[in-house]
């Protein structure tokens, strides 16, 4: 790893990374004792909970064998639209999800969202509007039909990447063949908010839900956004420069050495040590 210079000194999780010594086991000591503390701290959790869009799925919880639909539908659609501030993301969500009385799955399956297919309808999240939220519902009516839930789609697939592809097929499909924006080509795309639905809903929290267990969380990719993506590079996870699918790969074999069994729950440290309270943990 290549240490910043004094002047250039990145603090990172509380301590200067000059401190960690070089090398990736030094910075998977680190890594992993920040996981130790956030987790040992119940007050921690609840506060990161509550200002994350994980708190969305994580409503339909409290009943999975009942709501399993809506957790995963909820997933899906929140991961889609978490992108910019967290704070504007759970603002949107709370819109998109008033509108899906009384609750995703009974919405998606009731098919009564056809609305103005000429008008974009109203912006529920900077570029995801109404008609996107109509694309996605037309999309997940089709999947549940044909494979009984997401999982089970995911899971017919012979590694995450394959999921994706037949995902956005599937939701093409429903939709006259169209692709959506907001699901990324898993040929170069890092996927961001799709494996973020992922983590979610495969590792075992807390936060994450642990819904699915027919993927293990071994299978899973890093969900690298910007500031993932930064922090990696910041500690020499990370060496490639573009955030694409290379990345994420890169990334995400980088961190299997640390954890071979489940190495996204680095995500969770990666994207926390900026964060207030987060960032002094140590």
């Amino acid at each position: 790893m290549t240490l910043p210079s004094p002047r250039k000194r990145r603090i990172i999780l509380g301590f200067d990374v000059r401190e960690w010594g070089v090398g990736s086991g030094s910075v998977a000591k680190e890594l992993n004792r920040w996981l130790k503390k956030f987790y040992s701290s119940q007050v921690l959790i609840d506060d990161f909970i509550t200002a994350d869009p994980i708190q969305f799925p994580l409503r339909y919880a409290k009943n999975r064998s009942k709501n399993r639909a809506s957790i995963e539908i909820a997933a899906f659609l929140v991961a889609t639209i978490a992108w910019g501030r967290r704070d504007l993301i759970i603002r949107s969500a709370e819109r998109m999800f008033a509108m899906m009385q009384p609750d995703p799955a009974a919405f998606v399956m009731a098919g009564r969202y056809g609305g103005n297919t000429r008008s974009r309808g109203p912006c529920i999240h900077r570029t995801f509007f109404e008609d996107d939220l109509r694309y996605f519902c037309k999309g997940f009516k089709r999947c549940y039909a044909k494979y009984g839930s997401l999982e089970k789609l995911f899971a017919s697939c012979d590694d995450v990447w394959q999921g994706i592809s037949l995902f956005r097929e599937e939701m093409a499909g429903a939709n006259g063949g169209l692709y959506s924006k907001h699901i990324a080509d898993p040929a170069n795309s890092a996927c961001k908010r799709i494996n973020l639905a992922l983590r979610w809903l495969v590792r075992k929290g807390p936060p994450d839900l642990g819904l699915w267990k027919s993927i293990p969380p071994s299978a899973l990719y890093i969900p690298l956004d910007v500031h993932v993506a930064r922090n990696a590079r910041n500690l020499g996870l990370l060496r490639r420069t573009v955030n694409d699918r290379k990345a994420v790969e890169e990334l995400t074999e980088k961190l299997r050495e640390f954890c071979p069994e489940d190495p996204i729950k680095y995500d969770l440290a990666l994207f926390g040590i900026q964060m207030k309270p987060y960032k002094n943990i140590s």
